[in-house]
């Protein structure tokens, strides 16, 4: 598998590729089919890496259903 940054750096050379006005129909669309995998498959390894982020940070769900990183630097007794 190639990494990370060569896959999204193939992703925008389709993206300028496809933007071609003389871009032949057929072509476009073997463009277009390439950039969707390229594309699932990036976001499928920011997901994962989202989840190991928040794994290491041990992140918490606070009351409003947003995420908060715990990061045991300060006890709750230590805020004035």
């Amino acid at each position: 598998m190639k990494k990370f940054e060569e896959r999204l750096d193939r992703l925008e050379e389709l993206a300028d590729r496809i933007k071609a006005p003389e871009l032949p129909l057929e072509e476009a669309v073997a463009v277009f089919e390439e950039g969707i995998k390229l594309s699932k498959g990036l976001m499928r390894d920011l997901e994962r890496i989202q989840g190991k982020v928040e794994l290491l940070l041990g992140s918490t769900e606070d009351s409003e259903g947003e995420e908060k990183p715990e990061l045991g630097l300060f006890d709750a007794g230590d805020e004035e």
